[in-house]
């Protein structure tokens, strides 16, 4: 009788897991500039978070001792995960943990046999949310999936759509997708922000420089204020000074301003 042994388990350090899957990040402009907007904001909108760990184009090794069980999502947030830089993420020296958020930019060369299996693989692999976004202007389309069960589930309509995980909100009506973080601002290109960090510090500097005005214009007018008030007791004092003297002369001065009332008068 004939046994049949199983060839041994490969030992895991004997694995070379690749950090790149040799394909390009993007095809287009658009496509880049798009992962990174997403990939970015999602980055500063959990900057204060330590234990949400954000990434783009990361290879994502699920099983170990499988170096042929990976995707790279164009990006992905991990709850449950320290910040830090990694070669890969290999989900068995993350506490088992692994990505609960993706997002996938679509290239134009993207079949649907390949978005298919994207899809596929990430509901297999314990994804709770999956966005993909086509960029090109002649179709700007959304489309979401959020598990259901052991199944990702297409979310019906995406205009208006807040992620469960994320906060953040999908906007589908204009010519290209709007996404707003929690607090109600969009997801900008790092220029875009640059100019409006500039634009912000502009206005700051112009509101110094009206409150300095403002300022000077409130010191100028006390000043103007206590000229008067010195000319005034001064006047007073020389008023007072010039009764005294007619006064040893004599003279009632309130008779004085009597007499020449009358006179005018007359």
């Amino acid at each position: 009788m004939s046994t049949t042994i199983d060839p041994p388990v490969q030992p895991e350090q004997t694995i070379h897991y690749p950090e790149s899957d040799g394909q390009p990040m993007a095809e287009n402009t658009r496509q880049f500039r798009w992962i990174v907007i997403i990939k970015e904001n999602l980055e500063a909108l959990f900057q204060d978070r330590d234990d949400v760990f954000v990434a783009g184009d990361l290879l994502w090794y699920p099983v170990a001792g499988h170096a042929e069980i990976c995707r790279a999502p164009d990006a992905m947030v991990v709850f449950g995960r320290p910040k830090g830089d990694r070669g890969s993420y290999q989900q068995w020296h993350e506490d088992g943990i692994g990505p609960q958020v993706v997002f996938e930019v679509q290239s134009p060369s993207n079949t649907f046999l390949e978005l298919l299996d994207k899809l596929t693989f990430y509901e297999r692999y314990g994804v709770e949310e999956y966005y993909l976004y086509d960029p090109d202007p002649a179709r700007n389309a959304l489309a979401g999936f959020r598990r259901q069960g052991k199944w990702l589930r297409p979310i019906g309509a995406m205009h208006g759509w807040v992620s469960p995980r994320l906060g953040i909100r999908f906007d589908t009506s204009g010519e290209e997708l709007q996404i707003f973080a929690p607090d109600g601002q969009p997801f900008v290109s790092f220029t875009i922000l640059k100019q409006q960090r500039q634009q912000a510090e502009q206005q700051r500097q112009q509101a110094e420089q009206q409150r300095q005005q403002a300022e000077q214009r409130a010191t100028q007018a006390e000043q103007e204020r206590e000229t008067e008030r010195t000319a005034r007791r001064q006047a007073e004092q020389r008023a007072a000074e010039l009764a005294a003297r007619l006064r040893k002369l004599g003279i009632d001065p309130e008779a004085l301003e009597g007499g020449g009332a009358a006179s005018a008068e007359e």
